[in-house]
């Protein structure tokens, strides 16, 4: 029998995405095929490209004189979110850890007339606006809006860090640091991310289309989501709704080039074998991959090429799909949006297609979902996520009947 203090559930989900805030926001968006994706001079004029951004957001007035940012706020509404139904005056609550991804942080409080003279810029908008900088602001406001003492960690590895703040999360209720652990990523629109994407020419001025042979690049969005892990024990104990289980995850690192992943997708298939070793489920046992899927021509192939190493020797092609054809990629939050979307599939048996993909590159091991929402039983799913500098994470969900052991 499974020690229940060795398995890891999750009892909470909140997301903020640009269909709205909540996780039936975004299933119900997804559910309709709409995209959110909307060209980028609607929101940055003279910048040529699309982007996806969330409408609405609450404003929270500054704590102790510190300003938050976009990427702040973002996180603070996924957080509300994922905890709505908890009882916040007990002192498990308050011992709760905090492990937040970002890799914009404050940047998007920046405007480019800082360029032309830096110190007329502060002047105009004081000290205050240099306070939520630093990425690590993201979980300190997590924590100060929800009054969370416990350990807290900032994660930005690129665009693994989401799903990366889930796994190392996971690690922390291992180790017993904390009682409870919120996980995940929040990342605004930020221009000068826009831009550094734009110069490294990876950047779709159209919607992009994941895994199309003429794919041409990314789109940009926006977005927060905040898991709530806890133990098995913990969580029977009092009497929490499970919404699934996190088998296994794994982390690695291609060390290969500061940008692009190693084109055969060694990296990545080993942190996928390592996830199932893990989660101790085989090849077949599957159901679902919601995959990085940029569709830029470098992630695309290399992310393929992994899906072929890792799942040699399946008995039928694995269905896979990428959901940022639906609202672009929202760089340090993605990994943690797309398990939301993952325990979603495995809750509700549907799986969401890739919008536009119409050539799809040629695959033996991938059943590529396309066209309208597919709907079968997904006992377990997969999140795979890329990052720059070859930063992989892999996390693997389970139904929450697999929790009874």
């Amino acid at each position: 029998m499974t020690d229940p203090r060795k398995v890891v559930v999750v009892t909470g989900i909140g997301v903020v995405s640009p269909y709205g805030i909540g996780l039936a926001s975004l299933n119900d968006g997804l559910l309709s095929g709409k995209s959110c994706l909307t060209p980028a001079k609607d929101i940055f004029p003279g910048f040529e490209g699309t982007t996806a951004t969330v409408s609405e957001l609450p404003y929270f007035a500054p704590h102790s004189n510190i300003v938050y940012s976009r990427s702040d706020r973002l996180a603070m509404v996924a957080a509300q979110e994922a905890v709505a139904n908890f009882d916040r005056q007990k002192t498990y609550f308050h011992e709760s850890g905090i492990v937040m991804a970002s890799t914009v942080g404050g940047l998007s409080e920046i405007d480019p007339g800082i360029a032309e003279d830096p110190a007329a810029w502060y002047r105009r908008g004081g000290l205050a606006r240099a306070s939520s900088y630093s990425v690590a602001r993201v979980a300190a406001s997590v924590g100060e809006h929800l009054d969370i003492r416990g350990p807290i960690c900032a994660v930005s590895v690129a665009c693994a860090s989401g799903a990366m703040a889930i796994a190392l999360g996971a690690n922390m209720l291992l180790d017993e640091a904390a009682p409870m652990v919120l996980v995940g990523g929040s990342d605004a629109l930020c221009p000068f991310t826009m831009s550094g994407f734009n110069s490294l020419q990876s950047l779709d001025r159209e919607p992009c289309r994941p895994f199309d042979q003429d794919r041409k690049g990314l789109n940009i969005g926006e977005g927060a989501a905040v898991l709530v892990l806890e133990t098995l024990a913990v969580a029977r104990e009092r009497g929490a709704n499970i919404l699934a289980v996190l088998r296994g995850w794994a982390m690695t690192n291609d060390a290969s080039h500061p940008t692009a992943p190693q084109k055969q997708g060694i990296g990545l298939a080993h942190c996928i074998e390592r996830a199932m070793d893990m989660a101790e489920c085989g090849v077949n046992e599957i159901g679902y991959v919601n995959a990085h899927g940029t569709g830029t021509p470098l992630n695309d192939i290399a992310e393929a090429n992994a899906y072929e190493l890792a799942f040699r020797g399946r008995n039928h092609p694995v269905p896979i799909s990428s959901t940022k054809s639906y609202f672009g990629h929202c760089l340090g939050s993605a990994g943690s949006i797309e398990a939301a979307i993952t325990i979603s599939a495995i809750r509700s048996g549907a799986i969401y297609p890739t919008l536009r993909l119409s050539d799809p590159i040629e695959s033996t091991a991938v059943d590529w979902v396309r066209g309208d929402v597919r709907y079968q039983p997904v006992p377990m799913a997969m999140s795979a996520s890329l990052g720059f500098g070859g930063s992989n994470t892999v996390l693997i969900f389970a139904n929450a009947g697999s929790a009874a052991v």
